[in-house]
């Protein structure tokens, strides 16, 4: 199965003239045209977790870009990168080096429950330990001034020997926001709620432009695990097109999916904070990145070819804003399952979710 495509231009054509939260002031035709469109988006990340989209506003050249820069940086020698590890920030700016974050599959015994029950086709590679990958976060946008969670709203961290960084980190992290905040006013609308019931709650809270960087030179042999199978802790994650495959995801049915990102389009996967919110209504996508001979294919035409053999992920992280309250919205509060998702703040949750994969590091506090 591939993944639906959906492209954002009608949407974007007409959304700067909505005022109200609803879609069927806009008139007849066209009103109920891009309320199929929105409801699409909502169906499908309630069915399926996964959605691609078309956005004018993200070329494949600010990809290529941001893409050419991090095989520069995650090249660079590990003593270099570690300069920008910031550990008492929970790894939430900066760099976490490979053989740190741990895969939720390795520590949380219902996946693992689960794990056994799946079908061998479709059973993800069990890793051995912490992920093998590299990780860079990069915030996009303004900090809240007032926050109970300064530590989970740092200031980015730049590295030495990179004029390019910030101009070019933002100029595709902001893309990357505005492409998943109309994705989320579009599933907000095609839920039956108001426009801005996601947007709002995202306003000031942390998104994360957050590459990784895998070492296919090191670590390229079939099987390699680089990111253990795993559940996002945030709303909506969002990815531009990797130039090495190897990242696969699970459908709500239980189909695993092996993601191919056509050239000028966005992957959007649904996150732990989405499902909170709909009390269940979206359940956070599982995915894994892992090489398979598609990557080793790709592997060696790049080394033929001189280019670089870092596999970098173009992937943007959208929370909901830290000091915001995590409850079911608006008629999904009604919902039978709403008690399994308890009122709760959401940098509460994050930081819970992130003591159990590693990340609630304390080097550096006094």
């Amino acid at each position: 199965m591939e993944v639906p495509v959906i492209d954002l231009s009608p949407y974007l054509e007409i959304s700067p003239a909505l005022s109200s939260s609803r879609l069927e002031e806009v008139g007849d035709q066209l009103g109920a045209s891009l309320m199929g469109l929105c409801g699409e988006v909502s169906r499908i990340l309630r069915e399926t977790g996964a959605l691609m989209v078309k956005d004018p506003r993200c070329s494949a050249l600010d990809n290529d870009r941001f893409i050419d820069m991090m095989e520069k940086y995650f090249d660079a020698p590990p003593h270099f990168k570690r300069f920008q590890e910031r550990p008492h920030s929970h790894y939430q700016v900066g760099v976490t080096p490979e053989g740190i974050e741990v895969p939720k599959s390795l520590v949380d015994e219902e996946i693992q429950e689960k794990l056994k029950a799946m079908p061998e086709e479709v059973r993800p590679a069990i890793p051995k330990g912490p992920d093998l990958k590299w990780r860079y976060m990069w915030r996009v946008g303004p900090q809240p001034s007032n926050t109970r969670f300064k530590e989970l709203n740092s200031e980015p961290v730049i590295p030495d020997g990179f004029p390019e960084w910030k101009e070019t980190m933002d100029a595709w992290g902001y893309k990357m926001k505005s492409a998943v905040e109309t994705v989320a006013e579009m599933a907000a609308i095609g839920f039956g709620l108001p426009k801005d019931a996601f947007t709002s709650l995202m306003n000031q809270g942390p998104l994360l432009l957050a590459p990784t960087g895998s070492n296919l030179r090191q670590y390229g042999q079939e099987g390699t695990v680089f990111a253990g199978y795993h559940y996002d802790i945030n709303f909506l994650t969002i990815h531009g097109r990797s130039r090495f495959p190897g990242l696969n995801i699970w459908l709500r049915n239980g189909q695993k999916v092996e993601v191919k990102v056509p050239v000028g389009c966005l992957l959007i996967q649904t996150g732990k904070q989405i499902e909170w919110l709909t009390a269940g209504g979206c359940i956070a996508g599982m995915h894994e990145v892992v090489v398979t001979s598609r990557t080793m294919d790709a592997a060696a035409a790049a080394s033929k070819q001189n280019r670089s053999l870092w596999r970098v992920s173009s992937t943007l992280f959208a929370h909901i804003a830290t000091d915001a309250m995590l409850k079911p919205l608006g008629h999904f509060a009604d919902s039978p399952l709403a008690s399994k998702y308890p009122p709760m703040c959401a940098g509460e949750f994050v930081k819970q979710e992130l003591a159990v994969i590693n990340l609630k590091g304390s080097k550096g506090e006094s």
